[in-house]
């Protein structure tokens, strides 16, 4: 592997590469069958993003084993943003040399005429990709769990080593395997396909921040967006277990818990769903202008209001059932998505929640049940 600073010390016209190889908004011109570097043969398009394009490989330097290949535009910005996400990942290979934790793993870079092309080990369909197949049917509560212990091991892990990852989403969590059983859905009355194989993988670390890092004002994809960064109040790791509630919701409920791209209106449906926000986070802020007297300007009788009243409501009435596990999970919702980030539940706590307890001691789980209730 290229050390990363001889790479961005090169000629900037060996960088630029060659332009005939290129379409006009910077992507690499390639077809199936091509080999870049003698080594990796093109198999397919996985997929494609404003940075560029995922491609499968046959990589022959490890015995035609199948690879991902991100190969980046021939743009500067995005030859920096892949230089930075460069780093995170050889970070993360030498703090995790048998990848236990999680995260997807890079296993080689390269600059192939002024792409910077990424290779990983070959994964599945994210968990969204899966739901959406799935006619957004909810996860079973079983396999949120043991999807959700991993999820929260891998953004620990990310934390102990002072990064935040700041892009979490159902988009950016891979299953390992994506084969599927048809089980029959007596309720919906249809069949649902229920993943063999819970284990997934942490991706996409181009927008993760060191915390000795300039951090950017907005981060995060809406849905998944922490109030102290719509209030612009400074964010750090707090803003990872906040995503990471949302997306547990959603695997859940089967739809997103804010469904808004606008900043008033995703206050409004907070507030709809857990309450009136703080008022030091409030005094705070320097977004004023979605304020009136220390409260939210908000009229719940325009057509945004009533929308936000059609799509929101407190976050326990969305229990599909009463039973302990299912409480249990809401709880440590409410406790990744308290709205101050010095009172949210940290990731090294959330992971030893009754919630998790069946992975821990199976069939012990019972036990928790009064603990539990007098915690609530």
């Amino acid at each position: 592997m290229t050390p990363l600073n001889t790479y961005f010390t090169r000629s900037s016209s060996e960088a630029v590469g060659d332009n005939e190889r290129d379409t006009e908004n910077g992507h690499l011109i390639y077809t199936s069958g091509d080999v870049l570097e003698d080594r990796y043969e093109i198999i397919d398009t996985l997929g494609e993003g404003t940075f560029g394009k995922v491609v499968q490989c046959s990589d022959h330097s490890r015995g035609g084993s199948q690879i991902a290949l991100k190969i980046i535009k021939n743009m500067e910005k995005y030859r920096e943003a892949a230089k930075l996400e460069i780093n995170v990942l050889e970070k993360i290979n030498e703090r995790d040399p048998e990848n236990r934790h999680h995260c997807v793993q890079m296993l080689d870079w390269f600059n192939y005429y002024g792409h910077v092309c990424i290779s990983f080990e070959l994964l599945s369909l994210s968990t969204f990709d899966f739901l959406k197949a799935n006619n957004f049917l909810p996860y079973p509560i079983n396999q949120i769990r043991h999807m959700a212990h991993q999820i929260c091991h891998a953004v620990s892990f990310l934390h102990d080593n002072k990064l935040t990852h700041t892009d979490l989403k159902p988009e950016n969590i891979l299953f390992v395997i994506s084969d599927y059983s048809l089980i029959y859905n007596a309720e919906k009355k249809c069949n649902e396909r229920r993943i063999n194989d819970t284990t997934v993988r942490l991706v996409d670390f181009g927008s993760a921040t060191f915390d000795h890092e300039h951090h950017s004002v907005v981060i995060s994809t809406r849905h998944y967006r922490a109030p102290e960064v719509i209030l612009e109040l400074g964010w750090s790791h707090p803003c990872d277990v906040w995503s990471i509630g949302c997306i547990l919701f959603e695997y859940y409920a089967g739809f997103t818990l804010y469904q808004t791209h606008d900043n008033r209106e995703h206050l409004a449906m907070m507030e709809s769903i857990q309450g009136p926000i703080p008022q030091r986070m409030i005094q705070s802020s320097r977004k004023q202008k979605y304020f009136h007297r220390g409260r939210l300007d908000w009229n719940e009788y325009s057509k945004a209001g009533r929308y936000v009243k059609a799509k929101s409501k407190p976050l326990r009435k969305n229990l599909l059932s009463h039973g302990t596990e299912h409480h249990q999970l809401f709880y440590l919702l409410e406790r990744m998505m308290d709205y101050e980030p010095s009172n949210r539940i940290c990731l090294s706590s959330a992971l030893c929640h009754p919630f998790f307890l069946p992975l821990h001691h199976p069939g012990r789980s019972h036990v928790w049940r009064n603990s539990f209730e007098m915690s609530r």
